[in-house]
């Protein structure tokens, strides 16, 4: 996978990655700001702030010009909002690249934060935040990093309060935007099939006007915890969602091909030790997932799992005992090179499009400020021994450092809590 990056003049990094006679491009333009940029009376500014860039711009000023033009082209396209970022995207035939570039490029930087569609889109967002809470196997994802993180940006909920998104003027949207999304916090991917050159004075010619502002930085988390923590949320459901899941490391640590590893021999695949263990073993869920969410200054190794709720018990007995089995037992050769492999493999067919190029290059460069070719991906997972995997699992799967969110119908706590334990 090539990739080239330049520094434009105005400070915006531009990363492009040609695919040869591919039949798409992607335009992707990340700016680092996402929910740990706020203010607590900010909550959910950034998520917000993604949505008024389609609702109209100086030069398309209503949503249904922005639409329009896009969907005339056969464009797909959309945003996403991250505690660390935000995403704007644009994918189309290499013959349409100028006409999404400049779409992007105006509502990058010249939304319109028009009051009256700032109001409607207030209550598509209030919905929204109620959809999702609405569905425990993902709002037991914000229980738990409120319960590991508390009342500090990182625990916060990325789209905010009811009450805040209700709160915010233009005003708000002017200064917030004025502080992060300026070209040195802006990096720029496209992936296809393009003229370098072209490319480069179209990105240049098109964003020459974005801001060059000193970005605002971040607030430092605090990631410190000394017991075994727990939170409930009692809901009238048929089946218990819960994450269980330990403080790791930032995602340039020296250590995260390790945990990729164990989480691999977790959660990756059929024949991954949870899945066969819970589901084709004791028959007590449909789906269970380790995963390890890494962020510049903190990351956590969780598993996430719907269960059988009056087996909650003996399921949060059986993942912390096939945690304490990394720590205890080398991981055999055999099962090491089977994760290795469908890791390497998985890694090549993510990478097949357009648009998952652009997404994995944009989020390299705006967490860690570098790219890692998928060569080099694969050569640090080579690296990684089983004495590797059981020192990591010794440091990290530690009682003190050991939570555990739940939603469902859940009588005994105190029964839960006494379970976590290594």
């Amino acid at each position: 996978m090539k990739t080239n990056t330049t520094i434009l003049k105005n400070g915006i990094r531009l990363v492009t990655i040609p695919m040869v006679d591919n039949p798409a491009v992607t335009v992707l333009v990340m700016v680092s700001a996402g929910s740990k940029y706020e203010a607590k009376e900010l909550g959910g500014i950034s998520h917000f702030l993604e949505h008024m860039a389609f609702k109209g711009t100086t030069r398309r000023p209503s949503p249904l010009i922005i639409s329009t033009e896009l969907d005339s082209i056969g464009a797909d396209y959309n945003a996403f909002t991250g505690q660390e970022y935000t995403g704007y995207y644009a994918k189309s035939s290499p013959d349409r690249l100028e006409i999404i570039v400049d779409v992007l490029a105006d509502m990058y930087i010249n939304p319109l934060f028009d009051e009256k569609e700032m109001e409607k889109e207030k209550g598509v967002i209030v919905e929204e935040l109620r959809m999702y809470r609405d569905l425990p196997q993902r709002h037991v994802h914000n229980v738990f990093m409120q319960l590991v993180y508390g009342d500090q940006p990182a625990g916060r909920e990325i789209g905010g309060t009811e009450e805040t998104v209700k709160s915010f003027t233009r005003d708000h949207f002017i200064k917030y935007r004025d502080q992060h999304y300026v070209a040195e916090a802006t990096t720029i991917v496209v992936a296809g099939t393009f003229d370098e050159t072209k490319i480069t004075e179209l990105i240049s010619d098109k964003f020459s006007m974005i801001l060059t502002n000193k970005k605002m930085d971040k607030e430092k988390v605090n990631d410190t915890q000394t017991e075994p923590a727990l939170r409930i949320e009692k809901r009238p459901t048929d089946q218990t969602h819960l994450i269980l899941g330990v403080r790791t490391y930032g995602v340039t640590d020296a250590k995260v091909p390790v945990l990729k590893l164990i989480s691999g021999v977790l959660g990756a695949g059929l024949s991954s030790r949870l899945v066969q263990k819970l589901r084709e073993e004791m028959g007590v869920c449909y789906y269970v997932n380790a995963h390890n969410d890494l962020y510049t200054d903190h990351g956590l190794f969780t598993i996430s799992a719907g269960v059988d709720k009056q087996r909650l018990p003996e399921v949060v007995q059986t993942l912390i005992a096939e945690l304490n089995r990394l720590k205890n037992e080398l991981i055999s050769p055999e099962e090491l090179k089977k994760t290795r492999d469908y890791l390497k493999g998985t890694l090549q067919l993510g990478l097949e499009t357009s648009d998952s190029r652009a997404e994995f290059a944009g989020y390299q460069y705006i967490l860690k400020n570098k790219f890692q070719t998928p060569d080099e991906i694969t050569q640090a997972l080579e690296a990684v021994t089983p004495e590797m995997i059981r020192d990591v699992a010794r440091d990290i799967f530690v009682t003190e450092h050991l939570n555990l969110a739940v939603i469902g119908n859940v009588e005994d706590e105190k029964k839960i809590k006494a379970l976590l334990n290594f």
